[in-house]
């Protein structure tokens, strides 16, 4: 092959994905130097939705994407783009690593562009901050420690949540996901979200719990002007507001019997009727439930549509309690902390007894109150640098409990 030919652009576009701006920059500046189209993505599920809607003939991919776990994301989109080149890069080692895929372009034509991008990723490494990717992308966990956009947890019951929710992330199949209160239920959704091809597309949350039953179905599926008492202006509705997008139904549990029937009929038709309105509005959304409650009791007692029940668990996810995954709760505690100290102040430490307390504790409230607790201890520090036992108190039976009785008094808070 003729250099001619090796630095000729492709028929294609070039797609690099990264969290790292500065490595996405030098990628960029490398190939546009040569009038080659390079577009970038922040991440492996943005990297998705870029390959599904322009035309790519070669993926850079950064092996520590925050979001996506690189070797997986390789094979799907080999299985998806069978045309596709996918040239893995380490920005923190320096490494470029082999070309894989099974695309018309052989590594060795891409040897001198290589080159290029493995002299940028030189020059920017000893600059880069260790935890840049975290600030570009503004996630809620460190890429390092999160499996799943947003969450943290290495424990093998975590894990496993992780797998499953990456293999139906990317289908239109809907999930049931389940788990006591402050497991993180929410996030879970978030992320099956952003890792979803709909990604660029709204999130449309609607807690059944907080809205009155008597305002829950115009909340849902809108109304027209008129439609009732009140209704001064019509409305799309949440159902149609996420059309596109991903429409979570949370505590779907304490849905009234009333509305049951009516979100089964949308589940299965994909059509909205407003109040008011003899017209039914055809919709593309991917539905998310969640839900603290025992459904399966709750068709038992008949508060709850079994059909409704066996459509929304097509695909079930359960998050474990914390007191099931010990181990995670140092790294949350610690990141916790990280964001409650001032900007650019070292964050603050836990004592080796304070985390022998926090493992130890029952964690009825899950996630949610560890978050408490930490936020908690760090007032009661007051600007010191470690978090003592003395700093950690719980609430058990509606009274506050210091975490050892007598270092603290009760009544100091």
């Amino acid at each position: 092959m003729t250099t001619s030919a090796m630095l000729a652009p492709p028929a294609g576009g070039v797609l690099v994905a990264s969290a790292s701006l500065s490595l996405r920059e030098h990628v960029r500046h490398s190939f546009n130097d040569r009038c080659w189209p390079v577009e970038e993505a922040l991440g492996g599920a943005d990297a998705l939705v870029k390959l599904e809607t322009g035309n790519w003939q070669v993926l850079f991919l950064d092996r520590r994407v925050p979001d996506l776990d690189a070797e997986e994301l390789t094979q799907i989109v080999q299985r998806r783009f069978p045309g596709l080149e996918v040239v893995m890069l380490d920005s923190e080692n320096v490494h470029v690593l082999p070309v894989v895929g099974t695309g018309a372009l052989r590594p060795h034509s891409w040897l001198k562009p290589l080159e290029i991008v493995s002299s940028a990723v030189v020059e920017i490494s000893a600059s880069l901050p260790r935890r840049e990717a975290e600030i570009e992308l503004t996630v809620e966990a460190p890429p390092e420690a999160a499996s799943l956009p947003g969450m943290i947890g290495c424990t093998d019951a975590m894990r496993h949540v992780y797998r499953l929710a990456r293999l139906v992330a990317p289908r239109l199949t809907t999930v049931l996901i389940l788990g006591p209160t402050g497991t993180g239920k929410e996030l879970l959704a978030r992320a099956l979200h952003r890792l979803s091809p709909r990604a660029s597309r709204p999130f449309v949350v609607v807690n059944c719990a907080a809205i009155p039953e008597t305002l829950l179905e115009s909340e849902l599926f809108g109304h027209t002007r008129g439609a009732f008492t009140g209704a001064v202006q019509a409305s799309t509705g949440r159902i149609l507001a996420a059309q596109g997008g991903t429409l979570f139904l949370d505590e779907v549990g304490e849905l009234p019997v009333s509305l049951q029937a009516k979100l089964l009929r949308f589940l299965d038709q994909k059509e909205v009727q407003r109040l008011g309105s003899a017209e039914a509005v055809r919709i593309d959304v991917r539905v998310l439930a969640a839900t603290n409650a025992d459904l399966e009791q709750r068709v038992r007692e008949g508060r709850f549509r079994s059909d409704l029940y066996y459509r929304l668990s097509a695909f079930p996810l359960e998050l474990p309690p914390l007191s099931e995954r010990v181990a995670d709760i140092l790294p949350l505690a610690e990141f916790f902390l990280r964001h409650l100290g001032p900007s650019g102040a070292s964050p603050l430490a836990l004592s080796p007894q304070a985390v022998r307390i926090l493992e130890a504790h029952a964690w009825d409230g899950n996630v949610r109150e560890l978050q408490q607790v930490v936020e908690r201890a760090a007032i009661l520090g007051d600007g010191a640098s470690t978090i003592l036992p003395s700093h950690l108190y719980f609430f058990t039976g509606g009274r506050k409990r210091p975490a050892a009785e007598g270092i603290v008094p009760d009544g100091e808070l």
